[in-house]
């Protein structure tokens, strides 16, 4: 058995230390060790991106990063995201345009999205939908997650996200 290491992060803010075996993946530490349950476990291959969390200024999976990559990093959640005023502007957006229904890829999502949003302010939606193609949903068609990201992204650049709703569903193009 390999002997544990000590591992250091800045989680969502907060100073975290622990020992860990060199073999634990980041996914494990951060819901088992930490607490920290808004990364989901999916796919265990890096495909479905429910585990998506921002380390050191780029979206991840945390469930085929092993711990010990992560050594002194800085880590975003989904729980990052909101502060004491409330929820992030892409969480309450989520909400508002429905882009979520079972709600188990929205935390992956959520924060992949904070990250495309980080280096692009103001996207397409073909740009939003490459940024967020290494995410998957079985249950909402993107269609909504769209809307709520580019309406996100207009609320964050000062615009009013009604008048700014360009995603149109089928049936509103027919």
């Amino acid at each position: 058995m390999a002997d544990k290491m000590h591992l250091k992060l800045t989680i969502n803010g907060e100073q975290f230390e622990t020992l860990c075996e060199p073999r634990e993946l980041l996914i494990h530490v951060l819901r088992e060790r930490f607490n920290i349950t808004g990364p989901h476990i999916g796919c265990e291959t890096s495909h479905c991106g429910a585990c998506t969390v921002d380390l050191d200024g780029k979206s991840v999976k945390a469930c085929t990063l092993f711990a010990a990559q992560a050594q002194g990093a800085t880590i975003t959640t989904v729980e990052g995201l909101a502060s004491p005023e409330g929820m992030h502007v892409l969480q309450e957006m989520f909400r508002e345009h429905h882009g979520l229904q079972c709600g188990y890829c929205t935390p992956g999502m959520i924060t992949r999205a904070w990250r495309l949003l980080q280096e692009n302010p103001d996207p397409t939606e073909e740009e939003v939908r490459f940024g967020m193609a290494g995410n998957l949903c079985r249950c909402t068609g993107y269609q909504n997650i769209i809307k709520a990201i580019l309406a996100a992204a207009a609320i964050m650049n000062g615009r009013d996200a009604a008048a700014d709703d360009a995603v149109k569903t089928p049936e509103e193009v027919a």
